[in-house]
């Protein structure tokens, strides 16, 4: 694990934080979606406003930006970044039986927000399998991914 090109390791093989103060701040903004698959009767559940924790999606949504605010404390290496906006957006997919969640996450930073976008999308779905669990313990989360990523060396979309 002597291996210079790992950004992550020092010489002698130890973790380390990647120095980014030689990066130029711009603006990096990422986007990243899961989904949770649920019963059609949880689906309606939520739609008729009986899911027995109360409102779900509400719970969900504000439990993603808290999450991707705090991504620097739960991943080791992150750095902590000073975010401009966490936006996380939750929809039924009734045709899919499922919850999509998607997390778009800004800042004006020398390094990427796409694990804010991460934490902050499966903190969502893992905030909504706790809340419907008591009617659907059968729910599976699946597909977090990063949908698009802008501001850096390496931009993409895949949306």
């Amino acid at each position: 694990m002597t291996d210079k090109h790992l950004s992550h390791y020092d010489s002698q093989g130890h973790a380390r934080m990647v120095d980014i103060s030689g990066k130029t701040v711009t603006e990096r903004r990422a986007v990243a979606r899961g989904r949770i698959r649920v019963s059609p009767e949880t689906l309606t559940a939520i739609g008729r406003g009986t899911a027995p924790k109360g409102d779900p999606l509400e719970v969900a949504r504000v439990a993603g930006i808290s999450a991707a605010k705090k991504t620097s404390a739960l991943i080791p290496l992150c750095h902590p970044l000073r975010l401009n906006v966490v936006d996380v957006s939750i929809a039924a997919a009734p045709d899919q039986s499922a919850i999509e969640v998607t997390v778009a996450v800004s800042a004006s930073e020398r390094t990427g927000v796409e694990m804010e976008a991460l934490v902050g999308c499966g903190v969502a779905l893992l905030t909504l399998y706790d809340m419907l669990k008591a009617i659907d313990p059968t729910m599976v989360i699946e597909a977090i991914r990063v949908v698009e990523k802008t501001g850096g060396k390496n931009d993409f979309s895949s949306a």
